[in-house]
């Protein structure tokens, strides 16, 4: 900690509270409320406490901070400004304006020191959990008695809203079970929430809970007790075998005479005559947007401090490259986010295996990836064994074991895929995590946030249709796939066998600008010989897989198209129909939806704009997608009802996933 100067303080920590109240009466909407009561603890963690340098916020060893309560950004947006981040006082004044760099709600890589996208409760302190995972997980992988290059924190600031979503449940759960000392939530403790006084809703001993977690818990009564604030924040960093929850109390708009300590204070301006009163509280008479010089050379220890600490850590890397080349080379590849380019020559080709479910393919991949990428990190929702997650001959990652690979989630779907966040944006790690398709639902938020943030997080979503079988409806995915597909920048991939399942490994890898879903089966699927060498028409997201007389031009009598286990029984039937004398038939295998889209139009209208008789779309789940390459006159073979208890190959038959079924419609279809 610093010497504390108390006339400096004070004034500092006015000034936050007055940016962030102009900074919604200029944007007439936002949230005062939370600003005002937290912005002591803010101010004494940014100012005091975190080790984080202005002048590059991507330095690997920086302290993590993420604003769980995102609506309070305002308050994270003055931060910023006074410690010297790339944010400028014209930027908070265009807060929540179009093309602005001060967002409603912090958005990574949009502004410079926000470390995660937040806003939806509940994310950012399940976020902050995978950001302490891969922050033990590197430092035992890579740090030497000599060298320590892993050894910085992970702060999260939450309100009751966050504590009440059941991600934090999760999340907490699984950060006390890991022991992760170096997590330190502040917890704004104002008794408020949207609707009204927070007893209306909730009464749960918060302090209770997380000890039960195996949490330290600590308690300030007075959140503008800056020094019980500092004490609080030696304890929880000095514990460093469990994560450590303080709890302060606060006034939600702290000094607003009128509507401190309610609802009103929470999510709307202030308005001019309120601002006045609360100025006049304060003792505070600078115009909109004042910040004293006083305040911004107090700031400035901050950039030398961080900009020091940086250098430090730059040459003792430098030396460690040196002492370490191995590692140190393996460790810069890391860090930049870089993978193998020969990953295609280390893939198995499948060659000889006549049959194989997706899933079984995809387990055997990963064992391969996990040789060729080591960053590669990460585990499943209890179902690791039926998922084929695991990676061979690693370690558990666990209180006792932070150097190892595979990571038991438990049924935590939800902070599953937050988490998976956390560790992607702290870098250094390509995270994977896994689950049944059908509950791909408990953690969409999360994976929707992976789109949002561009992170390439791989989710692998095993047991995906009504194939699934005697486990039935509530097992049987039907509007997932789709679903999923509406997220834009969400990459979802359907191999139709065990070689596209093993390009589908190849080419998110080597992307790493947005997330991936594969989507893979439960039963055995033939390997087909028309998949062999077609990584790159693969990599396209669709391509031309068997065609009566492939270089002809001339018009077809039926086109089919279709993704996993549904292409080979397009195929199937596409044979059985050139068996009528003069029919031509063409198939086309469409892994990736997100892909296709991306093709040049020249080239889609090449693949699926050829006459055809008649287009048809086969694939167990909901069909109305595949209108858009069939035409409304086309043939869609989908799932548009629940599934059924039965077994997998009965289920399929009844719902008319059969050749015999499909070319019989086909018939009738061409007249």
């Amino acid at each position: 900690m610093h010497p504390s100067n108390e006339a400096l303080d004070t004034l500092a920590v006015r000034t936050l509270r007055m940016l962030a109240i102009d900074m919604v009466e200029q944007a007439k909407s936002g949230h005062p409320g939370m600003p005002m009561g937290a912005a002591p603890m803010a101010y004494v963690l940014f100012k005091e406490v975190m080790r984080h340098d202005p002048g590059d916020p991507t330095w690997p060893d920086r302290d993590r901070f993420i604003l769980s309560a995102g609506h309070g950004s305002a308050l994270l947006y003055s931060l910023l400004h006074l410690s010297g981040y790339d944010l400028a006082l014209t930027d908070l004044k265009s807060f929540r304006q179009w093309e602005s760099k001060t967002p409603g709600h912090p958005e990574y890589g949009h502004t410079p020191g926000v470390e995660a996208t937040t806003g939806p409760l509940g994310q950012g302190v399940a976020m902050a959990v995978g950001m302490a995972m891969a922050e033990t997980h590197l430092a035992a992988r890579y740090n030497r008695p000599d060298y320590t290059l892993f050894d910085h924190y992970t702060y999260a600031l939450v309100g009751d809203g966050d504590l009440m979503e059941g991600i934090s449940h999760e999340a907490a759960s699984l950060a006390g079970h890991l022991g992760l000392g170096k997590l330190i939530v502040l917890y704004d403790s104002n008794d408020v929430s949207l609707d009204g006084a927070l007893h209306k809703a909730n009464s749960e001993d918060v302090a209770g809970r997380f000890r039960a977690y195996g949490w330290q818990v600590l308690r300030v009564e007075d959140g503008n007790d800056l020094d019980a604030i500092r004490a609080a924040l030696t304890l929880a960093r000095a514990n460093l075998k469990q994560p450590t929850l303080i709890e302060v109390k606060t006034t939600i708009g702290y000094g607003a005479p009128t509507v401190a300590g309610t609802s009103k204070a929470h999510g709307a301006p202030l308005g001019p005559e309120e601002r006045a009163r609360v100025a006049e509280a304060y003792g505070w008479d600078g115009e909109p947007f004042t910040v004293p010089e006083a305040v911004y050379e107090h700031f400035e220890a901050v950039r030398t401090r961080g900009a020091a600490l940086r250098h430090a850590w730059e040459e003792r890397f430098r030396a460690y490259q040196t002492a370490y080349p191995e590692e140190g080379a393996a460790l810069a590849a890391r860090l930049g986010g870089s993978v193998p380019e020969d990953l295609l020559s280390v893939l198995p080709d499948f060659e000889g295996d006549l049959k194989m479910a997706t899933r079984e393919a995809s387990g055997k991949v990963l064992q391969v990836m996990a040789k060729a990428v080591p960053a590669l990190w990460g585990g499943s929702a209890d179902l690791a064994t039926s998922n084929n997650t695991l990676i061979h001959g690693e370690n558990d990652f666990s209180r006792d074991e932070i150097s190892g690979r595979n990571i038991w989630f438990g049924v935590r779907e939800h902070a599953m895929g937050a988490v998976l966040n956390g560790l992607a944006l702290h870098g250094g790690v390509r995270p994977y995590g896994a689950t049944f398709l059908v509950f791909s639902d408990y953690l969409r938020p999360a994976i929707r946030l992976s789109a949002l943030m561009k992170q390439p997080v791989l989710y692998i979503f095993t047991h995906d249709s009504i194939a699934v079988g005697e486990d039935g409806p509530t097992h049987q995915p039907v509007e997932q796939l789709s679903s999923l597909r509406l997220i834009p920048d969400l990459d979802v991939i359907r191999p139709a066998d065990a070689r596209e399942t093993a390009y589908a490994y190849a080419a998110a890898l080597q992307e790493g600008d947005h997330p991936t879903a594969l989507v893979l089966t439960r039963q055995k699927l033939p390997v087909l010989p028309e998949t062999k060498g077609r990584y790159e028409d693969f990599t396209r997201g669709a391509y031309l897989l068997y065609a009566t007389n492939p270089a002809e031009e001339a018009p077809l009598d039926v086109l089919f198209m279709a993704s996993g286990s549904e292409v080979a029984l397009a195929l199937g039937a596409a044979r059985r129909l050139e068996e009528v004398p003069g029919l031509r038939v063409a198939v086309i295998s469409v892994p990736s939806f997100y892909r296709l889209e991306r093709m040049p139009d020249t080239d889609k209208q090449k693949l699926f704009g050829r006459p055809a008789r008649l287009k048809v779309a086969i694939e167990m789940g909901s069909g109305a997608l595949w209108y858009r390459y069939v035409g409304s006159d086309g043939l869609v073979f989908s799932v548009e009802r629940f599934g059924a208890s039965a077994p997998g190959e009965t289920v399929v038959r009844a719902y008319g996933f059969s050749e015999e079924a499909i070319v019989q419609r086909i018939i009738e279809g061409l007249g």
